[in-house]
């Protein structure tokens, strides 16, 4: 099956060769039909299944077939709305619209928060066929009556389960508001969850169901492994694994703000260049960061999971989960960046005593058991007992006066510690105890 027997256009055929892409993925093949035929669409969809692709393909089609000229005053209306939950997530598909539109004579924008609003109103002055916007940013231009949502013709909420995690159900429904009802809507999540559904009903007319990749499968391209450590030599064993297999381009996730900066500046003072990403970032600081990361002179990018929806790297090899996600599903759509499109990639999770029951909840979701692996030089201490992860935060950034989670060199804990005996070959973890770490 190939893009051109879907019903793209030559113009849009000819561009998505040229961005490496000549067969149709499973959800491309399901999706682009069906809003091609002017239907409602429910999708399941993980990141990575080029789902993005599955809707701005035939919206590109669609928009092109009917070429609105501009009134005698004034120029012509926005006719799709994509809704996106995060900057990075907004820019990256308007980014792709850019890319598979080359040739046909459409404009799009995007607009978010976290920049001057000046530009993105003196952009809405000229023709905009596309708006590509995250909702609270949207609302500002509403407010200011700078955007026009009156003829809307098309309606994308993209990632729709992270919008509702991020709170955004206000901001959608006000943005229903605003949109005709007579329109077609296409609804993206990675699971179908009964808040999912719920939303679906209120805003999709007899849609079509498709579901790609359940949210409980991870890639089979994904080499999945666990290494035991303490938590206090994470960083230090991190460091280890990196400089030791040569890494680059490993995305690197922590449970919080905090965490992620304190581990990039780290990693920066082991000689690894690193930058964190997160809400609290501006978005000039996200936007270098990226750009750096995708181009290669930023080795390794560590990031909150909020922060890191919408990162879209092709071939992206490493995932490091440094703290393990509270939520098993976070740990699919994690390591999903990783194995796309035929490439292999590798998830590394670094577990603690403090994780064994996270750990155990992935397995369950995921119906895998990740192979554990005590790397010599860095078994965990037996002594050492598991402690409540408090707001999404571990203990050990330093040693406990009590000696737990810290070292026994007494040096500040993540410490590199100068040169360590050359590690012998990684050995499978046997079933741990409970003091030590896993116990089957």
């Amino acid at each position: 099956m190939t893009f051109a027997s879907l019903g793209l256009s030559e113009d849009i055929v000819r561009a998505v060769t040229e961005r490496g892409y000549t067969e149709p993925t499973p959800i491309q093949l399901q999706a682009i039909p069906v809003v091609l035929a002017g239907n409602d669409l429910l999708a399941g969809a993980q990141t990575g299944t080029g789902k993005t692709a599955g809707f701005v393909l035939p919206i590109l089609q669609r928009l092109s077939e009917k070429l609105v000229k501009g009134p005698s005053e004034g120029r012509p209306p926005i006719r799709t709305l994509i809704l996106t939950p995060t900057r990075e997530l907004a820019a990256q598909v308007e980014e792709s619209v850019q890319h598979y539109g080359k040739y046909l004579k459409l404009n799009s924008m995007v607009m978010f928060g976290g920049v001057n609003i000046n530009p993105q109103i003196q952009r809405l002055r000229s023709r905009v066929d596309i708006l590509v916007a995250t909702p609270g940013r949207l609302l500002d231009h509403v407010q200011q009556k700078t955007v026009d949502l009156s003829q809307i013709q098309i309606l994308v909420l993209d990632e729709a389960d992270r919008m509702l995690d991020m709170g955004f159900i206000r901001d959608i429904k006000r943005v229903m508001a605003l949109i005709p009802k007579k329109r077609q809507t296409l609804l993206f999540s990675a699971t179908f969850s009964n808040e999912i559904k719920t939303l679906a009903e209120t805003l999709l007319n007899q849609p079509v169901t498709i579901e790609v990749a359940r949210r409980n499968q991870t890639a089979e391209l994904i080499s999945q492994k666990a290494y035991a450590v303490d938590r206090a030599r994470k960083r230090e064993l991190l460091t280890h694994l990196i400089k030791e297999n040569n890494w680059f381009q490993v995305l690197v996730f922590t449970r919080t703000k905090h965490a992620a900066n304190h581990l990039a500046e780290n990693l920066v003072k082991d000689g690894i260049p690193s930058m964190a990403i997160h809400g609290n970032k501006s978005q000039a600081a996200r936007t270098r960061a990226l750009k750096e990361f995708k181009g290669g002179s930023l080795q390794v990018l560590v990031a909150t999971d909020i922060a890191a929806r919408g990162i879209d790297i092709s071939e992206l090899p490493y995932v490091v989960n440094f703290e393990l996600p509270n939520v098993a599903e976070d740990y699919v759509h994690r390591i999903g960046r990783t194995g796309r499109a035929g490439s292999v990639g590798e998830a590394v999770s670094l577990v603690c005593i403090d994780e064994d029951k996270l750990l155990t909840a992935i397995e369950r979701l995921t119906k895998t058991q990740l192979d554990t692996i005590v790397l010599p030089g860095f078994e965990p201490d037996p002594s050492i007992k598991a402690e409540p992860i408090l707001n999404g935060s571990q203990r050990g950034n330093a040693p406990r006066r009590d000696g737990h989670g810290g070292r026994s060199s007494g040096k500040p804990a993540g410490a590199t510690g100068g040169a360590r005996p050359a590690a012998k070959p990684a050995a499978r973890a046997p079933a741990l105890n409970r003091t030590g770490g896993r116990n089957r």
